[in-house]
């Protein structure tokens, strides 16, 4: 399952620079992930101050 970013985004850009496939980037008002890309590995989520990314 391909991870998504929430709301709860402070656009830090922290899940971005962990992504080991580049899918992660800046979005109008939070980071956006291409589930496409996503190799599910949890990075992001590992980083993230506010445990913004989650699995679908």
């Amino acid at each position: 399952m391909a991870y998504f970013i929430t709301d709860e985004c402070i656009s830090c850009g922290a899940c971005a620079a962990e992504c080991p496939v580049s899918c992660i980037s800046e979005g109008d008002s939070k980071y956006v992930i291409d589930a496409d890309a996503c190799i599910s590995c949890g990075n992001c989520a590992d980083v993230c101050p506010v445990s913004a990314p989650v699995e679908e």
